[in-house]
């Protein structure tokens, strides 16, 4: 799950960390009061949509950039009110784009200097990791790729957590010293109680900026959280925006399946994230695309699989579905009552190749070969892969 940049800042606020005041706006009104609010000189209007570029990304009705500076509360508004209900397109928007339904209005700093800080979950070393950088306001990636040497990482014992002389220990290796130490390691602390009491597995601070008036303060921050944690953070969990989300996601979370959808015109319907990845695997072994990600976990119901089946079929490039079911827990005859329902439901026009093994196969298959339905068979994955592919190209 991700969250707005005004969100952000609401975590910030919560947490004590040090950052620039900001107001978000839904209306052009609404910014020039914020604008009013904040100080009338010296202020930044920022799109808010779940994407990075903004400020170099372009409206498609021709604005550019979706980060402005402005001087008065007039400037804010015309500005909010040429970005309120439009489509930015940014690098990593695609050319569809994001609709702007709201702008964070904030005080503008003059910034003397810029980091990279952040803290993450390092799944190689079971550890949290520190992540700093003396060139802030650049892709991380690029800087580990061109200049690793300008990168620190400081990991954190889960048990210990952050200590203060490792806040020292990375702000040294930043060139702060004396105030500007001590403003960062308050900042560092304040970052970690966040991640940790929020249940992040990212917080990215980008840049972390040194002002002009010797203030160390945290500008653009993007968040990541513990899906498996949303259920004790409800506070975080209504910060939610679905609107910018793949609304097949949004409806597959709603019945606890795990969606993700690609580009390929292969479905995949398959209980357990391992033989997913497999069938995904074998679909493009023999030359076919994978259209999604979907697990339907262990113990699916019969209105899960309906509910599978209907998502699946929300995507227009879809040319067949693969059914892949071991039934360990799972038995295969709800999953083939599941097909059939969902099938006569959608009136299903597209090739459909079901295998299944396991708990109850026979009656599953007794129950798929009575019901009517053009259903094509497979003895094992191999060769469902194969009939799907052939029966998708043919």
């Amino acid at each position: 799950m991700n969250i707005h940049e005004y969100q952000a800042k609401q975590l910030f606020d919560k947490f004590g960390v040090a950052s620039p005041k900001g107001i978000v706006a839904s209306t052009a009104a609404e910014a020039g009061a914020a604008a009013r609010e904040i100080g009338e000189a010296g202020l930044v209007v920022k799109a808010q949509v779940h994407a990075g570029g903004r400020g170099k990304g372009t409206f498609k009705n021709g604005f550019k950039g979706g980060v402005h500076l402005v001087n008065t509360p007039e400037e804010a508004e015309d500005i909010a009110g040429k970005m309120l209900g439009q489509t930015l397109v940014t690098h990593q928007t695609g050319p569809e784009g994001k609709l702007v339904s709201k702008v964070l209005i904030a005080k503008a700093v003059n910034i003397t200097k810029e980091y990279y800080f952040a803290i993450l979950f390092d799944r190689v070393s079971s550890s949290h990791a520190i992540i700093a950088s003396t060139e802030g306001g650049m892709n991380i990636e690029e800087v580990a790729e061109k200049t690793p040497e300008k990168i620190t990482k400081e990991f954190v014992n889960p048990a210990l957590g952050l200590q203060p002389y490792q806040c020292r220990k990375v702000a040294a290796s930043l060139g702060l010293t004396g105030a500007l130490t001590n403003q960062a390691v308050k900042l560092f602390t304040a970052l970690w109680n966040l991640y940790i009491k929020s249940d992040c597995s990212l917080v990215e601070i980008n840049p972390l900026a040194i002002t002009d008036d010797g203030k160390v303060v945290a500008l653009d921050a993007k968040f990541n959280f513990d899906d498996n944690a949303l259920y004790r953070q409800k506070d975080v969990v209504a910060m939610r925006d679905t609107t910018e989300e793949d609304p097949r996601e949004v409806a597959a979370s709603e019945f606890g399946l795990n969606y993700i959808g690609l580009d390929g015109n292969i479905a995949c319907l398959v209980n357990g994230a391992g033989l997913a990845m497999s069938t995904m695997d074998i679909i493009k072994f023999h030359g076919g695309e994978p259209a999604n990600f979907l697990d339907v976990g262990g113990g699916a119901t019969k209105e899960q699989v309906t509910a599978a089946f209907k998502i699946i079929l929300g995507d227009p490039n879809v040319k067949g579905i693969l059914v892949n079911i071991f039934g360990g827990i799972m038995d295969c005859n709800i999953i083939a009552t599941g097909i059939i329902a969902a099938a006569q439901e959608v009136s299903l026009s597209i090739p459909l190749v079901v295998r299944l093994e396991g708990n109850n196969v026979e009656a599953g298959k007794a129950t798929l070969a009575a019901s009517g339905l053009k259903v094509t068979s497979a003895s094992d994955l191999t060769d469902a892969a194969k009939k799907i592919v052939a029966a998708v190209n043919g």
